[in-house]
């Protein structure tokens, strides 16, 4: 039984062994971005990187190294914010994946807490599918937990209290929620995060402060670390059944494209 997850903590003939009983693998992505004063800059690949972890043990996987940065430019008004220009990030996530595809995964779990990673991944996963042969699927856990605890945390909010509760569930020493100050307006919040995310209308935002002036709004002073350890394995437990789900059709895909591969070589 392995003691950790985590690829980068264990041994070659470790990882080897655990390719050879389940080629699955998981990517943690996520940003480095300022989240206010009270959580870190690394909220998001924090949040990434220990849902990682808790669905790989429940799905029999390994988590790699997913590199904190992603695509933040809309957050660089700000200190505190390291960001990757598209395609660098692309890059950075085919490569990972060519380079696991090539000691025997197979299939490729994405797990993404930051929104402006999404085209980008969207992207890469396409090319890895094609051009690798892997079996991918991308999961927006940050709009999963949204689904499960939005009612109960006032939506999700860009530093409020389901991103509090996310950090406190493995990094409680970074969250400082005795300096919760000048949050900006919740209502003006809502109403630009739900225009950037409804299905049919994308505007274009550049920068942060059109949706926070003060760089994050919400309320994250109920957030305590049990409520963080529970939403962490409510969320892990969504995303364990349902890409499992999913996974097993795109097995049954891949498998009637070798049929039809077949039946175009017979005749």
């Amino acid at each position: 039984m392995l003691s950790t997850r985590y690829l980068v903590d264990l041994t070659q003939p470790e990882i080897a062994a655990q390719l050879r009983r389940n080629p699955l693998v998981l990517l943690p992505a996520g940003s480095v971005e300022q989240h206010g004063p009270h959580l870190p800059a690394g909220t998001d690949i924090y949040a990434a990187n220990v849902i990682s972890h808790a669905v790989a043990e429940r799905m029999d996987g390994l988590v790699l190294p997913g590199g904190p940065l992603g695509v933040t430019p809309m957050h660089m008004p700000f200190e505190a914010t390291i960001t990757l220009s598209p395609e660098t990030y692309q890059r950075v996530v085919v490569e990972t994946g060519e380079s696991t595809a090539r000691h025997g995964a197979r299939r490729l779990l994405i797990l993404n807490w930051h929104e402006g990673n999404i085209p980008s991944l969207a992207i890469a996963s396409e090319k890895l599918h094609r051009d690798v042969g892997m079996s991918v699927v991308v999961v927006q856990a940050c709009y999963v937990a949204a689904e499960l605890y939005g009612h109960d945390c006032g939506g999700l909010t860009h530093g409020g209290e389901i991103e509090a509760l996310a950090v406190l569930a493995c990094r409680p020493d970074t969250v400082h929620l005795d300096r919760i100050d000048g949050s900006s307006d919740h209502s003006h919040g809502r109403k630009w995060d739900r225009l950037r995310r409804t299905r049919s209308y994308q505007p274009v935002l550049r920068d942060i402060r059109t949706i926070a002036p003060t760089g994050w709004y919400g309320d994250p002073a109920r957030a305590t670390v049990d409520k963080g350890v529970k939403m962490l394995n409510d969320i892990a437990d969504a995303i364990a059944r349902e890409a499992d789900g999913i996974f097993r059709l795109l097995d049954e895909a891949q498998g009637g494209t070798a049929e039809i591969k077949q039946l175009k070589r017979k005749a």
